[in-house]
C-alpha cells in the first residue's frame, strides 16, 4: 500500500466527467460514499457504476448527489424508483436537485460483458486487512469485482477490520492499491460488518421450501439465493447427501446445509457473494471448501457445462399462465431484480438431469390479497425468465410441472397451484385467451 489517506480527501479530489466503479453487493465502501455525499459539489458530473441491490447495504442517497451525477447498476432498486431515469413522469424534471439512477436491465452475464467494454478512472473497493503475504481479501462480496477492477486506471481501498479474511476468496495485492484508508466507524461499531438479514419464513414459505426439497436428488448441484424461500428450502434438505453449491448471492442456507452434513465434504462449493446472520461471519472464515469468486468464474460456459444435476431455485414476483416470470415487479411497483437468475435458469434447463425451479407465494400480503399467478403479465411488467427456461413453478399449493407440456397444459398446471379463491377467474381468463391462440 503506497499511502494512507482519508475518504474525505479522496471525495474532495473528484472532478466532473470522471468515471468510478464503486463496489456494491454486501460490502460497499460506505465511508467513501458518505464522504462523497456530504457535499453535492463533490459528485458533480460523476459517472458512477455500482451493484447496489435490494436487500443489501445501500449507502447511496440520490437526494444527496449532484443533479448531474449518474449512478448506473444492473439491479432495480425501490429507493431509486422516483429517479427521473426510472420515472417517465419525472423525466423532464432536469432541475430536480438529485442524482439520476440509470438502471441497466441486464443479466449477470450481460453485465460482465458490459464491464469488459468500459474503462473507469477510479475503482473504490472494501477489503479485509492484508495477510502476512500482502494479500487483501475481497471478503464475502466478490461479485463482479475481478472483471471491473481490471478496467480501473486507479484503485483505492477501504480497509474494514471487521471483514473476515476468507482464505479461498478472491483478493488483490496491497501493492496494487494506490491508496488505502481504514473505515474508522467499522472499528468501533458494526457499520462495516456483514449485514444481517431476516430470513424467517411463514408457514406458506416453509411449505414451498419442503416442496422444492422434494424435487432435489442427492448428489445435485444447487443454486440457492438469499431470502426466506432459499433458507426454507435448505431447512428441508438436511437429510440429503452429497449436495454441492454453485450460486451467485447466497446466505445462511449454505451454513445450515453444512451444519446438517448435507453438503459434499470433499466437494468444491463456489459462490459470488454471501450475506447473512452474525453467526455466518466466523463460519465463513473456517469454510475451507467454500470459494467466493467472481461471476466471471461462476457463469463461465465451461463451469456451467461441467455441472451435474444442476438445480436452480429462483423466487419470482409474478408468473403468468404462459410460464413467463417477472422477478422485478409486484404489481406496478419495482421490488427487486435478479440479474443472475436468467443465467442460472437457462443453465439448469440445458443441463442433463437439471431442473429450473421458480418459486413464489401464491398471493400478495396485502389487506386484500391478489393472486401472483396472473392471466398475463402487465404491459409495465418485465419478463425476467422466459417460459422456455422454466421447468417447474412451486407455490404453497403445489408443484406445476411444465416440462413437455403444451401451452394449454401449462396454463392448467399453473392454475392448479394458484390460491383456490382465484382459480375460477384464472380459468375463465385463460379460456378467453385460448380462443385467440
Amino acid at each position: 500500500m503506497n499511502e494512507v489517506t482519508s475518504p474525505w480527501s479522496l471525495a474532495a479530489s473528484m472532478r466532473p466527467g470522471q468515471s468510478l466503479y464503486i463496489a456494491g453487493g454486501p460490502t460497499p465502501p460506505a465511508a467513501f460514499i458518505r464522504a462523497l455525499q456530504e457535499n453535492p459539489a463533490r459528485s458533480a458530473g460523476l459517472r458512477i457504476t455500482s451493484t447496489v441491490a435490494p436487500g443489501l447495504p445501500n449507502p447511496f442517497d440520490l437526494e444527496r448527489l449532484a443533479p448531474t451525477a449518474v449512478l448506473t447498476g444492473p439491479f432495480m432498486v425501490r429507493e431509486f424508483a422516483s429517479s427521473p431515469e426510472m420515472n417517465a413522469a419525472g423525466a423532464s424534471d432536469i432541475a430536480k436537485p438529485a442524482g439520476h439512477f440509470h438502471h441497466q436491465p441486464m443479466s449477470a452475464g450481460g453485465f460482465l460483458r458490459h464491464l469488459k467494454e468500459q474503462t473507469f478512472d477510479l475503482g473504490v473497493i472494501q477489503v479485509a486487512p492484508p495477510d502476512a503475504n500482502g494479500r487483501c481479501s475481497l471478503g464475502p462480496g466478490v461479485e463482479f469485482l475481478p472483471v471491473a477492477l481490471q478496467r480501473c486506471r486507479r484503485l483505492v481501498a477501504v480497509v474494514n477490520p471487521q471483514l473476515p479474511f476468507l482464505p479461498q476468496t478472491a483478493w488483490v495485492p496491497a501493492s496494487a492499491l494506490e491508496a488505502v484508508y481504514e473505515d474508522a466507524d467499522a472499528r468501533h461499531d458494526d457499520a462495516g460488518a456483514l449485514p444481517d438479514t431476516d430470513t424467517a419464513g411463514e408457514a406458506p414459505t416453509d411449505t414451498i421450501g419442503r416442496l422444492i426439497a422434494g424435487l432435489i436428488e442427492d448428489g445435485s448441484t444447487i443454486q440457492l439465493g438469499h431470502g426466506a424461500i432459499p433458507v426454507a428450502t435448505a431447512g428441508h434438505l438436511h437429510s440429503h447427501q452429497q449436495l454441492r453449491i454453485h450460486a451467485g448471492l447466497t446466505s445462511d442456507a449454505l451454513m445450515h446445509l453444512a451444519d446438517a452434513g448435507a453438503l459434499d465434504a470433499a466437494g468444491r462449493h463456489r459462490v459470488a457473494a454471501v450475506i447473512g446472520s452474525t453467526r455466518l461471519r466466523p463460519w465463513l472464515a473456517d469454510a475451507d471448501n467454500l470459494q467466493v469468486v467472481g461471476y466471471a468464474e461462476i457463469l463461465s460456459p465451461a463451469a456451467l457445462a461441467s455441472l451435474q444435476r444442476f438445480v436452480a431455485v429462483n423466487p419470482a414476483c409474478e408468473v403468468d399462465l404462459f410460464g413467463q416470470c417477472d422477478l422485478g415487479h409486484l404489481s406496478a411497483d419495482p421490488v427487486t431484480g435478479a440479474p443472475e437468475a436468467p443465467d442460472f435458469a437457462r443453465a439448469a434447463r440445458n443441463c442433463a438431469d437439471g431442473l429450473s425451479i421458480v418459486a413464489l407465494r401464491a398471493t400478495t400480503n396485502d389487506t386484500l390479497p391478489r393472486s401472483r399467478i396472473v392471466p398475463a403479465l402487465r404491459a409495465d411488467s418485465a419478463i425476467s425468465i422466459p417460459r422456455i427456461d422454466v421447468d417447474v413453478v412451486v407455490t404453497e399449493f403445489g408443484v406445476a410441472d411444465l416440462r413437455n407440456a403444451s401451452v394449454h397444459e401449462r396454463a392448467q398446471a399453473l392454475i392448479s397451484v394458484a390460491a383456490p379463491p382465484f382459480r375460477e377467474d384464472l380459468a375463465r381468463a385463460w379460456a378467453e385467451r385460448a380462443r385467440r391462440l
